[in-house]
């Protein structure tokens, strides 16, 4: 049997390649988004900030729904935020505080260049996260509007029972240590337990004024278990993928490049001009 420490390393080392090694990378935009001379039309005055998973980046992640909202008309905009080391464009690994404070900042600019009055949040995985955190924690709340968030650690994650093996192993200080040690930091602030997943959910997560949509999927195989990514709070709508496409087995990392999400993600940014959803078979991991 092996020795504890070793289990840590194999449960870390399993975390790690299912979160960096999925996501696809991507340098620059080449698909009609990231346009800082955008400005916003009488029928899409509010930009969308799209913000990434832990160990993607903002093109990368973006890839299909960047474009796809370009095209309806948005003034998109997809940045690489938590850079442990820039200029690789890999990103999410600092402290959820410091990306926070990023994102904040990545507000004020978009705003400043557009002109808008506010803004909204689509984010997946740790950028969902980072879109209930945001609001909540840097006083940006009166500039966003609208919150699209998929699947995030809300309540924190297990990692497909990996973070439930380690802390009933009594292993998850050496499980952190190692984490903290390969440069990331978010990952132990997003695990069930984890010091920024306390903080956000203590008292409301959602903000006056602005109004909230979750998506999760029931074959979610990395925020686990999938109802953790909910908020049951006012003002705030939670739905499954499956509720409108129950044949779709799309998986965590599949969320961000699924054409039916994309419109179920439109949906919730202009509910008042609904399109159909068509539903596909999206990737499952």
């Amino acid at each position: 049997m092996r020795p504890p420490l070793a289990r840590a390393l194999l449960a870390c080392a399993a975390l790690v390649f299912a979160l960096v090694g999925g996501v696809p990378a991507a340098s620059a935009s080449s698909s009609g988004f990231n346009d800082w001379n955008c400005r916003p039309s009488a029928a899409h005055p509010r930009p969308v900030l799209l913000l990434h998973g832990l160990g993607g980046n903002g093109p990368g992640n973006f890839l299909s729904l960047g474009p796809f909202l370009a095209g309806q008309g948005y003034c998109v905009f997809a940045p690489t935020y938590g850079e442990a080391l820039p200029p690789i464009p890999v990103g999410g690994f600092v402290h959820i505080d410091q990306s926070a404070k990023e994102i904040a900042g990545t507000i004020d600019q978009i705003l400043a260049a557009t002109g808008a009055d506010r803004l909204d949040l689509v984010g997946h995985s740790e950028g969902g996260f980072q879109s209930l955190y945001v609001p909540k924690f840097t006083g940006r709340a009166d500039r966003i509007d609208r919150v699209v968030a998929l699947a995030p650690p809300t309540h924190g994650t297990t990692f497909a029972n990996l973070v439930t093996i380690a802390q009933k192993l009594g292993i998850m200080p050496q499980v952190n240590q190692v984490l903290q040690a390969a440069g990331c930091a978010a990952c132990t602030e997003l695990v069930t337990g984890g010091a920024s997943v306390a903080k956000l959910t203590t008292g409301p997560i959602a903000q006056p004024g602005v109004t909230y949509t979750v998506l999760a999927s029931h074959s979610d195989a990395l925020v686990t278990p999938n109802d953790t990514a909910f908020v049951r709070e006012p003002g705030v709508t939670n739905a499954y993928v499956q509720d409108t496409c129950p044949n779709d087995p799309v998986g965590h990392i599949g969320l961000a490049y699924d054409s039916g999400v994309a419109q179920l993600i439109a949906n919730a940014l202009d509910p008042a001009h609904t399109r159909p959803v068509t539903c596909t078979i999206g990737l499952g991991f």
